[in-house]
């Protein structure tokens, strides 16, 4: 109870009355300094209780509260090593202890030390359960380890994991998030078990707002739309259609798939919305081309009480420099600067507004415009009056937009190898 409400000192001084002591009295102090942010001192106590547990406590005691307790929040508070040491000092692991270890890593980005920790585990014949892949594949968020996601993947079917339903999300969501093809996607859609477990899972396991919305992610990356309506009507079964984070899901997949009267359908059914709901619309208005009707959509938004953020003002400028509606564009602009928003414009929105000129021939504009930015100019910029330039035949421009975007790229290029030489 001390614990749970930040009195750590009354908890210790509970704890050090307390004259028998069991994993649940030290799992409940450790966890208390877990909560209150002092992950060190939860480690020493943690390594306390591995030296009585040697003497007084069963090795299944001490491994129930390493794989339930420390290690979720070591990792998470940042201390690697610590977790680490501790982990080595145990004498006696099970796969609880190894899962929570291959956990912290997959959290950490450490997507190498994951896999070399499955290794591990099946070298000294402990087998690993879902938990443990579902933590494996989630590190797998990048082309550079397909071949590992592949691999673990071909194992998960083979030890009869590949119909549980946290597996399917994780492997729809990596394979969208690595790029995979529409083809590897698909293959996992077309089994029958899978639907059957998303729906209805035999463990018990029901499947919840955010599992459908990594999905919807997945399919809306791969453009995979027969599979998104799919998941759509499941989404209808379970009874998670009035989910505000489920329904912005759709909206977006639709809206990537292409299928934007389907997406609007979706977005006109909601009761709310918020600033992700009218964000993942108009990126998918913008995205294909209706550049009038998200100019049109951006309009009905101010008209709410929901405010636009950078994400958006990006996506309608974007669109007004793509239709060529240039005085619209300079109106939402000015707009954002003047505006009470947290954030600034950023250099991607000036470099929409140069793009904006450009296309409009306005060059002499796009110089003035330029000169009085407040930030410094990026790559992207230059690029954009670069372009605009070479449309328009400004040759004595282009020449001085490219001499600038060449020493920009070679600063980047030298801080980029001082980096690397630092790491």
């Amino acid at each position: 109870m001390y614990g749970k409400c930040g009195k750590s000192w009354n908890a210790q001084k509970v704890f050090d009355e307390t004259p028998h002591r069991n994993v649940m009295t030290w799992n409940s102090l450790i966890s208390g300094y877990l909560q209150a942010g002092s992950p060190l001192r939860a480690t020493r106590l943690f390594l306390d209780m591995l030296k009585v547990g040697g003497r007084n406590r069963t090795a299944d005691d001490v491994q129930l509260f390493g794989g339930v307790g420390a290690w979720f929040g070591l990792e998470n508070g940042g201390f690697a090593r610590e977790s680490w040491r501790v982990f080595n000092q145990m004498r006696d692991r099970n796969v609880v202890t190894w899962t929570s270890m291959v956990t912290g890593c997959a959290q950490s980005g450490q997507a190498d030390e994951a896999m070399t920790l499955v290794k591990e585990m099946l070298l000294l014949g402990l087998k690993p359960n879902y938990v443990t892949y579902n933590s494996l594949l989630s590190s797998f968020a990048s082309m550079d380890f397909w071949d590992c996601c592949r691999q673990i993947h071909c194992r998960i079917v083979k030890e009869g994991f590949d119909s549980h339903v946290y597996i399917v999300v994780t492997l729809l969501t990596v394979y969208s998030e690595s790029n995979s093809s529409s083809e590897d996607f698909r293959a996992l859609c077309s089994c029958a078990s899978v639907w059957d477990q998303i729906s209805w899972n035999a463990a018990g396991v029901a499947v919840d707002f955010f599992s459908f919305a990594s999905i919807l992610r997945a399919a809306g990356t791969l453009s995979a739309l027969v599979e998104g309506k799919k998941i759509h009507a499941l989404i209808f079964l379970s009874g998670h259609a009035s989910n505000l984070c489920v329904q912005n899901g759709l909206v977006s997949m639709y809206g990537r798939c292409g299928a934007i009267h389907d997406a609007k359908w979706v977005f006109t059914l909601m009761k709310e919305h918020d600033v992700v709901s009218w964000n993942s619309l108009l990126s998918g208005y913008a995205h294909h081309g209706f550049g009038k009707e998200t100019v049109e959509l951006f309009e009905q938004m101010r008209r709410t009480e929901v405010k636009p953020d950078n994400t958006i003002f990006l996506i309608v400028l974007t669109a007004c420099s793509h239709v060529g509606l240039l005085d619209k564009g300079l109106e939402y602009f000015n707009l954002m600067r003047n505006d009470d928003l947290p954030e600034p414009p950023k250099v991607e929105h000036y470099a929409t507004i140069v793009d904006l000129f450009g296309r409009a021939g306005n060059l002499h504009k796009v110089e003035a415009f330029f000169n009085t930015m407040p930030i410094e100019p990026g790559a992207s910029v230059y690029k954009a009056l670069l372009s605009a330039c070479l449309v328009h035949g400004n040759r004595e421009l282009a020449l001085r937009s490219a001499t600038k975007l060449q020493q920009l790229c070679q600063m980047i290029l030298q801080l980029t190898y001082c980096y690397q030489m630092c790491c």
